[in-house]
């Protein structure tokens, strides 16, 4: 599907790509519901055309959706979000439905999202404007939520329009000349004779195509490394969105096949007037030849007997010359076609070199570390073009000195000696000055490929510490929603507290593991003189779910450690005969344990509290409820043990 066939659809701006990525470093895809009534049908199309957008590693990572209905109504967004899961089920990660401040509230409770969590596929939750930046970094918001990334539809519209033109042109062109290159390659003189007219004539002119392209990637760069205001260093839209790796490629090939096309051209060029110089001179050098021996011919016949001697010495000079003077036009004309040969792998191969070092003259601005292992291997392909295009280089030219050097007299023994030495030294001349344009590739591809290879590496500590964020974030999750049983006595809460220790110690190892990344790519960036975008997004989110997972750790030790209290206490007391009163001193025993025991149970229905203001509490309420009933049965034991230790003296009339 291209823009061009939906672009009054994609002007709506029904749903759009900013480039904002969530804190699972998912593209953020944003529907701006409006007061009038969205066209469900617009809709579905306007998204199956962004999803198609970005590569196959960037759905995988999932998408956020901002559902934006704060001017429309709850009926619209209840289908819009409805729809998702037939559109894009499988990408969905999380959708956050932005709703207004007030007059939604009862509506709402006739359908809760998270009762259908399982049959959507994904996750969703109403939320406050405000209160976005709980889940997406305000960077990685646009304006319209109180975020500071721009974004401007019409700008990114247009140029997906240019992008799209180029592609499908750039496509188009690269067959036809592949075809005309090809072409040239194979096939008898007749057939090449025949074809040329159509096959010398591309559909669009290869000029304007490559200047299109360089102007686009131009500017792709340029919004890359400046931001379309001037303002931030790294967009993720550009790369990702815009496909700039694709322009270089499609650049690149068509450099490559253009250069072809020029030299088949050239080269037909070169051929046409040898031939025809080659005509001319066998049909003035023969008629000659024919004439002097018509001559000769017609003496002998009418001659005298003394004069025929002396004709047919003259017939057999004729004779010596011709063939003297055609094995010197073969032998020249063999001397040219390795001159042709020769100049013309010193013309490929000074186009390749020239290739190389446009490429190695062009800052590397890669989007991701596959996009630079491709860029790299592009690299070592080209140097090894080179090295087999010197090769043949070299081939050619000792083939042609070797000729030379077999070259005899001219015409009646004219010395050729000192014109010998002038060819032979530019043929050596043109090797030298090759091998030496290739050394300085050489050395100046050693140097890219270094800081290639430190930009592969800097990609994977990012992606790594983005990863250790992830897990960190999987065991927060798993403490809150899985570390919730308190133990039924004091050595089953005690075994659970050691296996807290632990499980806090990889949490540790992890962060630890994601902080030594962060300083790695810090090092890089230094080497490389780039900014890390890991020290604007991935530090930040390191530590703040690093102090959410020590808060949270820390509200579990202390239940934790409470429990351990009261069991504790609880079973010295239910252990003791109840013959022995004077060992509770008093009852205040019993009151220590009631208040631990309150204590405990109070702190199960609080929740944890983070540093941003949000809440979050340790599995679910009736997770909660099975682990206080636990608690309250064991203090029903306690009291009816205060209970019998306070009537001692009960049953002593009786005995």
């Amino acid at each position: 599907m291209e823009a061009s066939v939906i672009l009054p659809i994609l002007k709506k701006k029904l749903a759009f790509l900013s480039g904002g990525k969530d804190r699972r470093s998912g593209l953020i895809l944003t529907i701006p519901l409006c007061l009038e009534q969205t066209s469900m049908d617009e809709l579905s199309v306007t998204l199956d055309y962004l999803l198609s957008i970005p590569s196959e590693k960037c759905k995988a990572r999932g998408f956020t959706v901002i559902v934006d209905g704060r001017k429309s109504q709850w009926n619209v967004v209840k289908t819009v979000v409805l729809m998702l899961q037939n559109v894009v089920p499988a990408e969905v990660s999380l959708v956050c439905v932005v709703k207004p401040d007030e007059f939604w509230d009862k509506k709402v409770t006739h359908f809760c999202f998270w009762k259908e969590k399982d049959r959507l596929g994904f996750e969703v939750i109403l939320v406050s404007a405000n209160k976005l930046t709980r889940y997406i970094e305000p960077c990685q918001l646009t304006e319209d939520f109180g975020g500071t990334l721009t974004y401007d539809h019409m700008d990114w519209l247009n140029k997906r329009l240019v992008f799209e033109k180029f592609t499908k042109e750039s496509t188009s062109l690269l067959d036809e000349l592949a075809l005309i290159n090809n072409g040239s390659d194979k096939g008898n003189q007749q057939e090449k004779d025949r074809s040329i007219d159509l096959n010398f004539l591309p559909s669009v002119d290869p000029e304007t195509v490559l200047q299109t392209g360089h102007e686009l990637l131009s500017e792709l760069q340029q919004r890359r490394f400046n931001g379309s205001d001037g303002g931030v260093s790294w967009s993720p839209m550009d790369d990702e969105l815009l496909a700039q790796p694709q322009v270089m490629k499609l650049l690149d090939s068509l450099r490559e096949q253009y250069t072809r096309y020029q030299e088949v051209c050239r080269q037909r060029s070169k051929r046409t007037q040898l031939e025809e110089i080659q005509q001319k001179v066998m049909q003035e050098w023969f008629a000659v030849y024919v004439e002097l021996n018509q001559q000769i011919a017609a003496l002998l016949n009418a001659g005298d007997e003394e004069d025929l001697v002396e004709l047919k010495a003259l017939q057999q000079q004729l004779s010596d010359v011709c063939y003297r003077q055609a094995s010197q036009l073969e032998f020249r004309q063999n001397l040219l076609q390795a001159a042709l040969e020769f100049h013309s792998v010193a013309q490929d191969l000074s186009q390749q070199l020239d290739g190389l070092l446009g490429m190695l003259c062009v800052d590397v601005a890669p989007a991701d570390g596959a996009s630079i292992q491709q860029t790299l291997k592009l690299l070592e392909e080209k140097l090894k073009s080179v090295d087999l295009g010197l090769q043949g280089l070299r081939e050619k030219g000792q083939s042609l000195l070797d000729q030379i050097s077999n070259q005899a007299s001219w015409a009646y023994g004219k010395d050729v000696t000192i014109e010998n030495k002038e060819n032979v030294d530019h043929i050596q001349g043109v090797m030298e000055d090759m091998q030496l344009r290739k050394q300085r590739c050489e050395d100046m591809v050693d140097v890219r490929r270094l800081k290639m290879l430190q930009m592969v590496q800097l990609f994977k500590c990012e992606e790594d510490a983005a990863q250790a964020v992830e897990w960190l974030s999987e065991l927060l999750d798993a403490l809150l929603k899985t570390h919730i049983r308190l133990g039924d006595d004091a050595q089953e809460t005690k075994v659970l507290l050691e296996k807290h220790r632990k499980f806090v110690d990889v949490a540790q190892s992890t962060y630890d593991y994601g902080r030594q990344l962060l300083q790695a790519t810090v090092v890089l960036c230094q080497s490389l003189r780039c900014t890390s975008r890991s020290s604007g997004d991935t530090l930040p989110r390191l530590n703040r779910v690093w102090k959410q997972f020590t808060l949270t750790s820390e509200e579990r030790v202390q239940r934790l450690e409470t429990a351990v209290a009261f069991h504790s206490s609880a079973e010295k007391i239910l252990q003791e005969c109840p013959e022995q009163p004077e060992a509770f001193n008093e009852m205040e025993q019993f009151d220590e344990i009631e208040a631990v025991g309150k204590s405990l149970l109070d702190r199960l229905t609080v929740p944890v509290v983070y540093p941003d203001g949000s809440e979050q509490y340790f599995g679910s309420p009736s997770d909660m409820a099975s682990a206080a009933e636990h608690i309250r049965e064991k203090m029903k034991l306690v009291s009816l043990k205060k209970q019998q230790l306070r009537q001692p003296e009960a049953t002593t009339p009786e005995s």
